[in-house]
């Protein structure tokens, strides 16, 4: 696919730097002059609803923090991410009871301005290409650490290593690394249609590709085939790879694939969608433009978005 690499969170050339990982005296070298991105709950911490707040290390925000994750190197910039969410505001919580979507940004008193911990989802398609990934990083990875505190093979605390990028057990001696979730998501057509649907709990008017999580022991293009088989009962021919996404809510990569459905008539799961129809191009450029009467256009930034507005352009190859 054209431009594949392109879509949101997409890889930026960001300088890793996996060499020093292994260097605890380099890391700590780093770490006094490192730029570091706090993450509260979840939300990194954002400047003008456009760009991360960095903070220089010792800044008051991180009192507390936990033990930083190591990014990488931006251009020639040690970056690292802190976990703040021990932090409790005096006052009631903005985003508290928010519903999905619509979580409202939470300011700190120790930053003053325009600079507050806002929703990812909300800001990414503001952020650049490089923010974007770090960003998306960062959130990825201290969420992991936030969920696996404790060694899977016997039970005991682990703790952190390799600047972030592993977790060891002390007491078995299991290493632990990233997890990442595989989703397949499914651009779904037949002709000039293509299959859309929507989640229940989902926005009104909310409508996106099916995708689903790929089963162990299963290829990519067995769990479109089996996704969109056992949601809407419609079966497929031809599959082939688009493009793909790091999705971190909470840590996902999507893989996007294009398929050719092989008959039309829907035969719903209401257990795992609420609704699937069938859009004509014109009925989707409708959508994108916000002039369908009942269907909007996934999410800007998501890779549902990517695949059909390239779908609408004639770039998918």
């Amino acid at each position: 696919m054209r431009d594949a690499e392109t879509v949101t969170f997409g890889g930026s050339g960001l300088d890793r730097a996996a060499h020093l990982r292994d260097d605890p005296v380099a890391l700590a070298a780093l770490a006094g002059k490192a730029e570091v991105l706090p993450v509260w709950r979840g939300r990194p911490l954002m400047a003008e609803g456009a760009r991360l707040g960095w903070l220089p290390a010792g800044h008051p925000v991180l009192a507390g923090a936990g033990e930083p994750v190591f990014l990488g190197l931006d251009g020639g910039r040690p970056r690292l991410a802190a976990d703040i969410s021990g932090w409790a505001p005096e006052g009631p919580e903005d985003m508290g009871s928010a519903p999905l979507f619509l979580a409202g940004d939470q300011p700190h008193p120790a930053l003053e301005g325009d600079i507050v911990f806002g929703d990812l989802r909300l800001a990414m398609v503001r952020l650049s290409t490089r923010e974007a990934e770090l960003a998306a990083m960062a959130k990825a990875l201290l969420q992991w650490h936030a969920t696996h505190g404790f060694c899977a093979t016997c039970g005991a605390a682990s703790r952190m290593a390799q600047g972030g990028w592993r977790r060891d057990c002390p007491a078995c001696g299991a290493q632990h690394f990233p997890r990442t979730d595989p989703v397949v998501i499914m651009l779904v057509t037949r002709g000039n249609r293509t299959l859309l649907g929507r989640s229940p709990g989902w926005p009104e008017g909310m409508y996106s590709c099916l995708a689903g999580f790929i089963e162990p022991g299963e290829t990519v293009e067995a769990a479109v085939r089996r996704e969109v088989a056992e949601e809407t009962g419609i079966r497929l021919g031809a599959v082939r790879y688009l493009a793909s996404q790091p999705w971190p809510f909470p840590a996902s990569l999507m893989i996007g694939c294009a398929a050719e459905a092989l008959d039309e008539a829907i035969r719903l799961d209401p257990v795992e969608l609420e609704d699937a129809l069938w859009l004509t191009r014109e009925e989707l450029v409708e959508a994108f433009a916000g002039l369908h009467p009942a269907v909007k256009p996934p999410r800007a930034g998501a890779i549902a978005h990517f695949m059909l507005s390239n779908w609408l352009a004639d770039r998918l190859d």
